[in-house]
């Protein structure tokens, strides 16, 4: 919870079922205003199927989100207009030009800046690739253009699925100091696969596996007596019979 008493961020009680399976199972936590929070775990974890529940595009058969104290169920539109989403499969136009699906995106939001186009085009490294294709760029630069679509609107929140993917190294590093850069302002949950991108993005981090959340923490306590990637490999380990 920030100063002013507001949650950006509030899960509660969120379940998900698909038939038999649970793919989320009764998980609650909070993330405030500057903070970027890491949210890992192994495939099947229910990682994704959270940041859809978060975002409104999948509805829990049990508990809540709320978004700046609404409830995304109940006000889907206004929580909605607060977030920049990045899903992991980044559906793209691919079709049209870069700046064209910019400016689709912006007339989404009803952005009425004629300069926001490009001076998100300027902060995601767009600039050279503007004039063409998406289905012409390369899967970082894809990358890219999902990133700056999630932004454009300058949301409060920022749900990151994946980010980094596809990226080289030297793209990593420009996109990891845009997202710590975002999140000096914004509330940014950051789910990644690299356990380094969330060691250099991360100041808390979250561990769910097979739908419950088996930690959320300082990343400092959680490496306090061994480094990530055994304290992950510690937690997710598959469950006894």
């Amino acid at each position: 919870m920030n100063q002013s008493g507001i949650m950006s961020i509030e899960v509660v009680g969120l379940s998900k079922f698909y038939g038999e399976q649970k793919a989320v199972k009764n998980i609650s936590f909070t993330i405030g205003k500057g903070e970027i929070v890491g949210f890992l775990g192994p495939n099947g974890a229910g990682k994704s199927t959270t940041l859809k529940m978060i975002t409104g595009y999948l509805q829990p058969n049990e508990g809540k989100v709320l978004i700046g104290q609404k409830n995304i169920a109940e006000q889907p539109i206004a929580c909605k207009q607060k977030i920049g989403y990045l899903p992991e499969a980044n559906p793209l136009y691919a079709d049209m030009y870069v700046k064209e699906y910019l400016s689709l995106i912006a007339g989404v939001h009803q952005i009425k800046d004629a300069n926001a186009i490009d001076h998100i085009i300027e902060k995601v490294g767009l600039t050279v690739e503007q004039h063409k294709k998406i289905n012409q760029l390369s899967k970082g630069y894809k990358q890219r253009v999902g990133l700056a679509a999630a932004l454009i609107h300058q949301p409060e929140v920022l749900i990151l699925d994946e980010p980094t993917s596809g990226l080289d190294p030297n793209q990593i590093i420009e996109i990891r100091n845009l997202i710590k850069a975002e999140g000096a302002n914004k509330t940014v949950l950051f789910s990644s696969h690299i356990l380094q991108e969330v060691e250099a993005i991360c100041d808390r981090v979250i561990i769910i596996h097979k739908g419950k959340i088996v930690a959320d923490d300082n990343l400092a306590k959680l490496k306090v007596s061994k480094p990530l990637e055994a304290v992950f490999a510690d937690l997710t380990k598959p469950l006894s019979v």
